[in-house]
């Protein structure tokens, strides 16, 4: 019940911002954010949505954990967004990261963005993703089913 009240206050946030970045420890509902973008002076609508895989490197992943360093990470992830909007010329823009222990395939990471036009839509869409990876701190852990090893991705630090 908590997890859906959770769910519910977080589509209330998203529904009042043109942009809006967050981390969130539960379940990301593709379908509710997707509402978000009912826009009839935008004919674009483009997604990204990232998913736990069961391999890297050619390891087979097991799981994997994600932290952060989340008022940093919020406020640079509210940037690349409000970035995206002033660059592309899109109408508005969402991206939500989980956080903590996810699963093959749980859906780790998911953008939406909407536009008068495909071009800046999906230009914009992957920018958001590209420059989330590159500038917000957010860590990727990996554990695998071959050996006890766990590493962090992306890291020069690696736990044995």
């Amino acid at each position: 019940m908590i997890g859906i009240l959770l769910a519910l206050f977080h589509l209330y946030l998203v529904a009042r911002e043109m942009h809006y970045f967050d981390l969130v420890d539960y379940q990301i509902q593709r379908e509710s954010l997707v509402e978000r973008f009912s826009d009839p002076s935008c004919g674009a609508f483009v997604s990204f949505e990232g998913w736990v895989r069961n391999h890297h490197d050619n390891r087979p992943v097991s799981h994997l954990f994600y932290e952060s360093y989340p008022e940093l990470a919020i406020s640079e992830g509210r940037a690349v967004l409000q970035q995206a909007l002033a660059d592309y010329g899109i109408n508005s823009a969402i991206c939500i990261h989980r956080l903590g222990s996810l699963q093959i395939g749980d859906m780790a990471v998911w953008v939406g963005v909407n536009a008068a036009h495909r071009d800046a839509a999906f230009q914009a869409c992957r920018f958001v993703i590209d420059d989330i990876k590159a500038r917000v701190p957010i860590w990727k852990k990996e554990f695998y089913l071959d050996s006890q090893e766990s590493k962090w991705i992306g890291s020069e630090v690696n736990n044995l």
